[in-house]
């Protein structure tokens, strides 16, 4: 296994927050990507720079590759920079259109698909090698030979240096994990004020956890393999420091309302931003999730960079847990 470790490269683990590239490039369709682009790009990566930021977040699907690509214009317009960040990417997914002609959806954990994806992201980022490489969703074709002749062979060619998944259960990753060569390093998965089943799932007398089944042991799992955590929609889509929820489910935005004037209040004693509370209650977890800031908005980025300040009780906690799962523990 290639270890080899260029410039001063710094462990996934040692961060604690993390920039989302997803909105960056434009539109998911086949427009180009343009300078007002790659403007906004630069402007979110150095905004996350500013803030001790150094951790960021791709797919292979995002704006249907043009994150990437407008990522790596700022990577060859800064030379140096390369090696002062941690760059992660996904694979997987495949879109309708992928390849012309295709038009259902699908997910792709075959070997073939897997090396050309990590090739076309490395043209893309203009990048020879990424710090991290996830399996985007849990393919159910998966063979998990071919997943592991995959990164075996992206780990010797120096392509990749470190594995993960994405929104796997403790079962696929086990499956995985009995053929595989390298070790799985993280899982991003959804997780947040208003998405939190997986610890009700933990905790007898719980209703029924709201996250899908399967999900429920998947925080222990990850500690006891220690598989670092990494928390996709962190701040809720902005629904619990802003964005106005205009859905028609009445319990959600019934939780939503209430959590809402909670963090408002914690929000003034602490001297902090809503966005701050909100990310500082997943920061608070032992298990020192990575939440993944979704924003490309720079104010944003910074009143979500304050979270690394809040210090909030366990008391304050278990407020908000409760506030956020709709009702008090058992």
């Amino acid at each position: 296994m290639n270890t080899e470790m260029k410039g001063d490269w710094i462990s996934h683990d040692t961060h604690r927050l993390a920039l989302g590239c997803m909105g960056l490039g434009g539109s998911w369709n086949d427009e180009s990507y343009d300078q007002n682009h790659i403007k906004q790009a630069e402007l979110a990566i150095e905004t996350a720079l500013e803030e001790g930021i150094h951790f960021f977040d791709h797919a292979d699907i995002y704006a249907r590759g043009k994150a990437e690509a407008v990522f790596g214009e700022i990577l060859k317009s800064k030379p140096g920079l390369r090696e002062k960040i941690f760059i992660q990417t996904k694979c997987g997914i495949r879109l309708p259109g992928d390849p012309p002609g295709i038009e259902q959806g699908r997910y792709d954990f075959s070997r073939k698909h897997i090396l050309d994806s990590v090739d076309q992201s490395l043209m893309r980022l203009k990048t020879e090698y990424l710090d991290m490489l996830l399996l985007h969703r849990p393919d159910p074709l998966v063979e998990p030979e071919e997943v592991a002749e995959a990164f075996e062979n992206l780990n010797q060619n120096g392509k990749v240096r470190e594995f993960g998944v994405s929104n796997h259960t403790p079962a696929q990753m086990e499956l995985l994990l009995k053929y595989l060569t390298v070790p799985i390093r993280s899982n991003q998965i959804e997780f947040h004020l208003l998405h939190s089943g997986m610890l009700d799932g933990g905790i007898a007398g719980s209703p029924n956890p709201v996250d899908p089944s399967g999900l429920e042991g998947t925080i222990e799992y990850c500690r006891i393999h220690q598989i670092q955590i990494q928390a996709w929609s962190p701040i809720s889509k902005g629904f619990l420091s802003g964005r106005s929820y205009q859905g028609k489910d009445g319990k959600l935005k019934e939780r939503i309302l209430k959590c809402k004037a909670k963090i408002d209040e914690f929000s003034k004693k602490h001297q902090a931003p809503a966005e701050a509370i909100v990310v500082s209650w997943i920061l608070h977890h032992p298990a020192r999730i990575l939440p993944i800031l979704g924003s490309k908005n720079p104010d944003r980025i910074r009143r979500c960079a304050r979270s690394l300040e809040v210090k909030l009780s366990r008391e304050e906690w278990f407020e908000l847990y409760c506030l956020g799962r709709g009702s008090n523990l058992p």
